[in-house]
C-alpha cells in the first residue's frame, strides 16, 4: 500500500473517535494526537536536533506530539508502564527483555530505528593497544550495555571473559589474565568519568557530553553484524497499543522522512545503521532475548 493511502487510513480510523492510551482519560477524553493529547514520546536524547526536525514532520501531518526528556536510562520504561508517556524511543530489544523479565511488565516493540555502535574513548590514549597493563577502564552498568560492554573490551584484547563471554556477562566474569581493570558507572556518568580513567565506553547518547565525536572512538563493535540485532534500537509501547494506527503512522514518518533519517545519522557521526523492520520480526526477537535472559539466571 502506497504511503498516501496509508496515512488516508489513519486520519480514517482517527475521525472515528480513537481514544487515547495512557492514563487518565475516559469517554470525554480528546483523541490521541490531537493539540489537547498529545502523543508523549519518552527518549534520552531530546537535545538531538534531529528529534525537532522529526516533530515538526509529525505535525505536518496532523499529528501533536511532546517530547519528554529523561535524564538516565531507568526512567522511560516506568513512565511508559505507568501511562506518563504514549512511545519511548531510547532502548536496544536486549535492554527491553532485560525490563520485561526485572519488572513483570509487557512492553512491546512496535518499531525500530537504528543499531549504534558502542565505542571505546581515551583522552590520552590512540588505540587499545596502547593502553598500560593495569590501568582503569570504564563500563555503563545497566546489564545489558555492560555485558556488550564488555564484549567490546575483549575483542580488542584488554580483557579476557569467562567462557568466552555472552550477552549476559558481568564484572565477575572478568579473568584474572586480563589487561586492565574494569569499573562501572552508571551509562550517564561515563563521559564524565573520561578524564579520570584510561578509557571509557561510552553509550552514543553520552558522546557529546565529553565533548567527543563518533570519531574519536579507538575501538568499536560492528552494528551491520547478524549478530547484533538483539541490539537493534526500537520504539516501544504497552502490550495492548502495539496495533495502534497513530504510532504506526509516526514511525513510518520517521523512517520515510529523509531529513529526519540525516539527522539520526548526523547525531551518530554516521555510524549508526538505519534498520526499519515489522514490528512482529522485532517482538518475535524480544520473546527469544527474554527466554534466554530468563534461561541465563
Amino acid at each position: 500500500m502506497k504511503r498516501s493511502l496509508k496515512l488516508a487510513a489513519v486520519a480514517a480510523t482517527l475521525a472515528l473517535g480513537l481514544t487515547a492510551c495512557g492514563s487518565g482519560g475516559g469517554d470525554t477524553e480528546a483523541e490521541l494526537g490531537t493539540p489537547e493529547n498529545p502523543v508523549r514520546i519518552g527518549t534520552v536524547s531530546a537535545g538531538e536536533p534531529y528529534w525537532e526536525t522529526f516533530k515538526s514532520a509529525v505535525e505536518a501531518e496532523g499529528i501533536s506530539v511532546e517530547l519528554v526528556n529523561f535524564t538516565d536510562y531507568s526512567q522511560p520504561n516506568p513512565a511508559l508502564s505507568e501511562g506518563e508517556i504514549h512511545l519511548n524511543q531510547f532502548q536496544h530489544i536486549i535492554f527491553l527483555a532485560q525490563y520485561n523479565e526485572a519488572s513483570g511488565e509487557d512492553l512491546q516493540a512496535v518499531g525500530s530505528t537504528a543499531t549504534y555502535p558502542l565505542a571505546l574513548y581515551s583522552n590520552e590514549f590512540d588505540s587499545p593497544e596502547a593502553i598500560p597493563d593495569g590501568e582503569t577502564v570504564i563500563v555503563p552498568n545497566d546489564e545489558t550495555n555492560q555485558a556488550r560492554a564488555l564484549l567490546v573490551l575483549q575483542s580488542v584484547g584488554l580483557i579476557e571473559l569467562a567462557d568466552g563471554g555472552s550477552p549476559y556477562s558481568t564484572l565477575n566474569d572478568i579473568e584474572d589474565s586480563s589487561r586492565v581493570k574494569v569499573e562501572a558507572v552508571d551509562a550517564a556518568l561515563t563521559a564524565s568519568s573520561l578524564v579520570d580513567v584510561a578509557a571509557a565506553i561510552i553509550n552514543n547518547d553520552f558522546v557529546t557530553d565529553a565533548g567527543l565525536t563518533a570519531e574519536d572512538a579507538i575501538a568499536q563493535d560492528d552494528p551491520s553484524d547478524p549478530s547484533t540485532q538483539p541490539y537493534v534500537n526500537i520504539w516501544a509501547t504497552s502490550a495492548d497499543q502495539v496495533d495502534n494506527p497513530v504510532f504506526a503512522q509516526i514511525i513510518e514518518i520517521y523512517h520515510g522522512n529523509q531529513e529526519v533519517i540525516d539527522g539520526v545519522l548526523e547525531s551518530s557521526g554516521n555510524t549508526a545503521e538505519i534498520v526499519d523492520l515489522p514490528a512482529a520480526d522485532l517482538n518475535t526477537t524480544l520473546a527469544d532475548v527474554q527466554t534466554a535472559y530468563t534461561e541465563a539466571q
